[in-house]
């Protein structure tokens, strides 16, 4: 293994540096769990040069076994030379030697030599949904994603769902893909502080109670039906909706929606909210409604569940992997009545968010980073010692 003392281990880090919400957070997460649960690899992390503006303060984790390797090029440039021009530049000419590259977010680089190599693959909602996405996107991931998993050694599925999509969508053989569930960050819990909560509810300007969306602001989030669903609502509570999330692309009919449905004053876009006050807005929350089309996992759900917030979640694609059991209130995410009870039970029974709130506090705890760490060291073993022989 080139002579290293430990295997060295090439991570892709990009995603870290580039992203706040998503797979940003993923990749964040994931890192840092890596290096705590497993200090007997090196890790090589590299990345494309980032941005003046990172959306988290120092992201990366700083330990002796960590190594920094930014690439001089912005990512869209890498973007061009290894996927548009698929030009063989291998990963090593940044990272140096490294015996694993694990590339956590959809597309592989070239990599140099017959060494192992793990691709994640979030979702396919680009095949499922390509009509919520811009249609350039949709053809740029239908080139470069499928060529990235044929090349990989090895793919991480975020949910049995997503394992599934890939063996039938794309053929990739069951024993190529391994499901690695996300964790919750042990931050997310309820947050009792009430200068703290005093603090969140001033920064955000939440003056009433509210009903929580989370995730960037995209047509495959479905916020249009939320707020359409939400309109008997806001007519008998006195309730907001927050959409907290960043602006994705095909935003511009949500603002629209809204005014469609009188709902100026009652449903508020957020924009994207800093990881650090996401604990006391979900504890604030009466509840967090979740009506996406289709999620490769849904990590919003665990950390509403973990602050003991009650989740009203659709019933499409992974979700039900996430939220099982009486964890959550699952529905289709295009029956808009049903929501639309659903919200006005919960606001209407406290006896009910409190069930509801227990079974999904319980249902978190089965998830961690810690977990998924260890399971994807075993697996960096596994695909090493295979290597060698």
């Amino acid at each position: 293994m080139d002579g290293q003392e430990r295997p060295v281990i090439g991570f892709d880090a990009t995603a870290a540096l580039t992203q706040g919400g998503g797979i940003g957070r993923y990749t964040r997460e994931l890192i840092h769990a890596l290096v705590d649960e497993a200090p007997n690899f090196s890790y090589k992390l590299f990345s494309a040069r980032p941005p003046a503006v990172m959306p988290a303060d120092n992201p990366l984790p700083h330990r002796a076994n960590v190594i920094n390797r930014p690439a001089p090029f912005e990512e869209h440039w890498l973007y061009r030379i290894w996927y548009r021009l698929r030009l063989p530049l291998p990963v090593q000419a940044f990272t140096g030697p490294i015996d694993l590259f694990h590339s956590p977010d959809f597309v592989l680089p070239p990599v140099r030599g017959h060494i192992p190599t793990i691709l994640t693959v979030h979702d396919l909602s680009f095949v499922h949904y390509p009509a919520t996405f811009p249609s350039r996107l949709v053809d740029y991931l239908n080139r470069v994603v499928p060529w990235s998993v044929s090349r990989a050694g090895h793919v991480l599925a975020d949910s049995s769902s997503t394992r599934r999509d890939l063996q039938e969508i794309w053929r990739v053989p069951s024993d190529k893909i391994t499901v690695l569930y996300s964790g919750v960050n042990e931050r997310f819990k309820p947050v009792t502080d009430p200068y703290e909560l005093e603090a969140v509810r001033a920064r955000h300007k939440l003056s009433a109670p509210y009903v929580l969306a989370v995730g960037t602001v995209q047509p495959r989030k479905n916020y249009e039906f939320l707020v359409r669903a939400f309109r008997l609502v806001a007519e008998r509570h006195p309730h907001q909706l927050i959409i907290a999330g960043g602006k994705g692309w095909l935003d511009e009919d949500l603002p629209l929606e809204i005014v469609r449905q009188g709902l100026q004053d009652r449903v508020r876009l957020a924009g994207f909210v800093d990881d650090a006050d996401l604990p006391a807005l979900y504890t604030m929350a009466e509840l967090l409604v979740f009506p996406s089309l289709y999620e490769g996992f849904g990590l919003p759900l665990l950390e509403a569940m973990a602050c003991g917030t009650p989740v009203i979640s659709s019933n499409a694609s992974s979700l039900p992997e996430v939220a099982q059991g009486d964890s959550a209130i699952l529905l289709p995410p295009d029956d808009e009545s049903a929501w639309t009870a659903a919200m006005l039970d919960l606001i209407s029974d406290v006896d009910l968010r409190s069930r509801l709130a227990a079974a999904g506090y319980r249902q978190s705890a089965q998830f961690s980073w810690r977990a998924a760490a260890r399971q994807l060291a075993a697996l960096y073993d596994e695909l090493l010692k295979s290597s060698t022989h």
